[in-house]
């Protein structure tokens, strides 16, 4: 399939992947009267099956990657041809921006206006490299042995990724960008953004290189 056809996905999945998060968690605060533990599982919930939904949908024309550290991780395993990265790349964070934009227009807010959400502290960046680093394991993990469940269980873990980490998740750089345009239930401050940046690329880094090892290994032997 087309590279333009294959980043097209990849935006579309990308713009609803934020859509998804964004919107759910403008309604789950409307609704949820105050009540910040009830807005976070509806916030999850509907994100965990959304991602289920669309992994599902566009994993056979992209491969449903709708972030960028899974990208670099396909690219770093050969499966991924770099010369294609930034065009994933690209279409990524635009569909990122997109969705953040479709989902204020879907509830009178304005198109962009930058979070004051503070998410700052070692803690918080901690969280993002354990967040991502076992969503590139499960991800690994899941296409090399059960490819079928991939959509599952990513959606399984995001969903309890955002109870178990301090920052509730976020582990995708196109997300943690575009939610700092949303000065609403999901959103970051711009000044937080490059911490978890960085924390996410280092996880998925160590997830992918450790995950090559235990493979490694595993085929030594079965010599």
């Amino acid at each position: 399939m087309s590279l333009a056809r294959r980043s097209s996905a990849e935006a579309v999945g990308t713009a609803f992947l934020l859509a998804l998060v964004v919107g759910s968690g403008i309604m789950a605060e409307r609704l949820a009267a105050g009540q910040m533990a009830l807005a976070l599982l509806a916030n999850a919930l509907a994100t965990g099956a959304g991602l289920v939904a669309l992994i599902l949908s566009l994993s056979p024309i992209s491969g449903a990657h709708f972030n960028p550290v899974v990208t670099l991780s396909m690219a770093l395993r050969k499966e991924l041809p770099w010369g294609e990265v930034p065009a994933y790349w690209a279409a990524q964070i635009f569909g990122a921006y997109a969705g953040v934009a479709a989902a204020h227009v879907m509830f009178e807010l304005p198109l962009f206006f930058a979070s004051q959400h503070s998410r700052s502290g070692m803690a918080q960046g901690f969280s993002e490299f354990v967040a991502t680093f076992g969503l590139l394991m499960v991800i690994l993990g899941c296409a090399r042995a059960r490819p079928n469940a991939v959509a599952f269980a990513v959606g399984g873990y995001i969903t309890a990724a955002y109870w178990f980490t301090a920052s509730t998740s976020f582990a995708n750089p196109a997300v943690t960008l575009a939610r700092a345009a949303s000065d609403t239930f999901a959103g970051i401050s711009p000044v937080d953004v490059p911490w978890f940046i960085i924390a996410q690329v280092l996880g998925a880094l160590a997830a992918t290189y450790l995950s090559g090892w235990w493979v490694g290994m595993a085929a030594a032997k079965q010599e």
